[in-house]
C-alpha cells in the first residue's frame, strides 16, 4: 500500500464525489430533518454538529474508508501505547498518558507522572491557600507566567477561560511571551516584587523570547529587593533543562520536569499548566485533565464513523483537499474562548504545517489550511462580509457555550441566536430580492452553500473545555495520519530563530553578511533611524 495519500482508492473515489457535491447546494441537504440527527454526535458535555457540512452518506462512507485505508486505528493505538508517534525525532508523543488515570498510562512512564503533578499541584495549592511566601514573609498575589509558543497559548487559554479576569480572581495571573520590551514593561507594571512568583517555562530554556522574558524577570526583582539570594521564593522553572535554570538562578528544588515525549503544543496537560492550576485550583485543574481524559477514550475506543474527534479530522480533509478550502475559520461565540483561535493557529499549522510526508518524500496533496479566527460578535462586523460575499473558499467552526455563566440571560440568547443565525445564513445564503431597485439585486444576492461545524458546550467548565482541546488534538492526529506527516515536529521554525541571530548582529553594528538584498537594505533603514 503506498503512503501517498492520493493513491488510496478512497482517496480517487473521494475525488469523484467532490465532483458530484459541487453540482448541489448545502440548502437542499439541510432541508433534509433526520439530516441533524444522523449527522450530530454527543460525548460528554459536547455536542458536535457535522450537518451543515457539503456531505451525504457516499462522502461520509469513503471518508471512513480514507481513515480505513490509512490504518488511523493501528495509529491511534500506537499513539496511545507509547509507540514512535514522533518518528522524525525518534520519540514517544505521550501527552494522553499525562492527562490519564495511573492505571491507564504505559507503566514507563505512569509514576514519573504522577509525582510531576503531585509536586506541581502542591505549588498550585502553596499559593492559593497563602502558605508559599515571598521574601517579605508575605503570601503570593501575583503570577507571572513566561513561555512561548506552546509553553504559553494553552495556559493563557485556559486561564482565561475558566479563572475569568484578574479583578475576579484572589490571585492575578499574567503571561509574558513577546521578546518585545513592551511586553515586558506592562506585564510587571504594578506588581509588588514581594508577592510576585514567576514561571518560567521553557523545554530547552534557551529559547530567545523565554530567556529574555526571564532575565527581565530576575533582574526586575533583584533590583527592587536586593535579595538575590530569594530567588527560591518567587521563581519556579518548567523545563527539561536544569542545568541551564540553575544557571538563571532558579535553585534545583524549584524545578519541574518538561519530558521530551510531550510536545510543548500539547503540554497544557502537564507541569507547565502550574499557571492554570494556581488560578482555578487542583481539583478544577483534575476536572480539566478528566475531560480530555473522556475524550481521548472516546477517541481510541469508538469506531470511526461515530467518532468525533475522526470525523472532524476527515471533514476538515474533505473541505481542504476536495472542495477547495484553503483557510479555516475558527469562531468562538464566547468571549472566555476569545484565544481559542490563536491556540489552534498553533495546534493545527505547527503540527500539519509540513510538505514532506513520514516517509520523506514530498507530499503531493496540501496539508493544514491557514487558520485564522476571532471572538464573535465582533467578527461578524469585521470579516463576515467576505464570509458571506467573498470568492475565496473556507470552512468554519462555530463554538458556542449552551449555558452562558452570567445572569444577563437575554443578552446570552442573542449571542447563540447570532451564532446559529450565521451558521444558517453561510448554509442557506439568499436569493436576489425579487422588488427594489434592479441593479441592486446581484449586490444584495448572498451564496450560501459555506461548510461550517458547530461545537456546542453544555457549559464551559473545566471538563468541557478540556474535551473541546483534546476534540481539537485528536483532529489534528487523524488528518496527520491520513496525509502521512509527523504532527509531533517543527524544523521549520527553527530557521527563523537562526536566521534572527544573523540579522541581530548586523543591526548592532556588525557585518551584514549572507543577508538577501531586501533584508540587508531594511537592516541598513534600522540603523539611519536609531544611529
Amino acid at each position: 500500500m503506498s503512503d501517498r495519500p492520493d493513491a488510496r482508492e478512497s482517496w480517487k473515489r473521494l475525488g469523484v464525489l467532490a465532483t458530484e457535491t459541487v453540482r448541489t447546494h448545502l440548502r437542499d441537504l439541510g432541508n433534509d430533518p433526520a439530516r441533524f440527527a444522523s449527522m450530530s454526535l454527543r460525548v460528554g458535555p459536547l455536542l458536535i454538529d457535522f450537518s451543515r457540512q457539503r456531505a451525504n452518506a457516499d462522502v461520509v462512507s469513503a471518508l471512513v474508508a480514507l481513515a480505513q485505508e490509512s490504518r488511523l486505528e493501528a495509529a491511534v493505538e500506537g499513539l496511545f501505547d507509547g509507540g514512535e508517534a514522533n518518528r522524525t525525532e525518534g520519540r514517544s508523543a505521550l501527552h494522553t498518558a499525562v492527562r490519564a488515570p495511573l492505571d491507564e498510562r504505559p507503566q514507563r512512564v505512569a509514576t514519573e507522572i504522577e509525582t510531576a503533578r503531585g509536586r506541581m499541584l502542591d505549588i498550585a495549592e502553596r499559593v492559593r491557600r497563602g502558605r508559599w511566601l515571598g521574601v517579605s514573609g508575605l503570601p503570593i498575589r501575583h503570577v507571572v507566567h513566561i513561555g512561548i509558543g506552546g509553553s504559553h497559548l494553552g495556559p493563557e487559554l485556559a486561564v482565561h477561560a475558566l479563572a475569568g479576569p484578574p479583578a475576579s480572581s484572589r490571585i492575578d495571573v499574567r503571561f509574558l511571551a513577546n521578546v518585545d520590551g513592551r511586553a515586558a514593561v506592562d506585564t510587571f507594571r504594578g506588581l509588588d516584587p514581594e508577592r510576585t512568583l514567576v514561571i518560567v517555562a521553557s523545554k530547552s530554556f534557551d529559547t530567545l523570547e523565554t530567556l529574555a522574558n526571564a532575565r527581565h524577570a530576575r533582574s526586575w526583582f533583584i533590583e527592587r529587593t536586593g535579595r538575590a539570594d530569594a530567588m527560591d521564593r518567587h521563581f519556579v522553572a518548567v523545563t527539561g533543562n536544569a542545568g541551564a535554570a540553575s544557571e538563571l538562578g532558579i535553585p534545583p528544588g524549584n524545578h519541574l520536569p518538561m519530558w521530551d515525549w510531550v510536545g510543548g503544543r500539547f503540554s497544557l496537560w502537564s507541569s507547565v499548566g502550574l499557571s492554570v492550576a494556581i488560578a482555578i485550583g487542583a481539583a478544577r485543574f483534575a476536572e480539566l485533565l478528566a475531560g480530555a481524559h473522556a475524550m481521548d477514550r472516546h477517541f481510541r475506543g469508538t469506531r470511526i464513523e461515530r467518532n468525533a474527534a475522526a470525523l472532524f479530522g476527515l471533514f476538515g480533509i474533505w473541505n481542504s483537499n476536495f472542495l477547495g478550502a484553503g483557510t479555516h475559520a475558527v469562531l468562538p461565540y464566547d468571549r472566555r474562548l476569545a484565544g481559542l483561535p490563536g491556540y489552534l493557529q498553533q495546534l493545527e499549522m505547527e503540527s500539519n504545517g509540513k510538505s514532506v510526508r513520514i516517509d520523506g518524500e514530498r507530499s503531493q496533496t496540501h496539508t493544514a489550511p491557514v487558520v485564522w479566527g476571532g471572538e464573535e460578535t465582533n467578527g461578524q462586523h469585521a470579516f463576515h462580509q467576505l464570509l458571506h460575499q467573498g470568492t475565496r473558499s473556507f470552512s468554519a467552526d462555530l463554538v458556542a457555550v449552551a449555558a452562558p455563566g452570567h445572569d444577563l440571560a437575554e443578552r446570552h440568547r442573542w449571542l447563540l441566536a447570532n451564532c446559529l443565525g450565521q451558521g444558517h445564513a453561510l448554509l442557506r445564503g439568499r436569493d436576489a430580492p425579487a422588488h427594489g431597485p434592479r441593479a441592486l439585486a446581484p449586490h444584495r444576492a448572498v451564496p450560501g452553500n459555506r461548510a461550517t461545524t458547530t461545537v456546542l458546550l453544555d457549559a464551559l467548565t473545566p471538563a468541557s473545555l478540556g474535551a473541546l482541546l483534546a476534540l481539537y488534538e485528536h483532529k489534528v492526529f487523524t488528518q496527520a495520519t491520513v496525509w502521512g506527516i509527523n504532527p509531533f515536529d517543527q524544523w521549520g521554525v527553527e530557521l527563523g530563530k537562526q536566521l534572527a541571530h544573523d540579522v541581530f548582529g548586523a543591526l548592532g553594528g556588525g557585518p551584514a553578511r549572507g543577508l538577501d538584498a531586501a533584508t540587508a537594505g531594511l537592516v541598513a533603514e534600522v540603523r539611519k533611524s536609531t544611529s
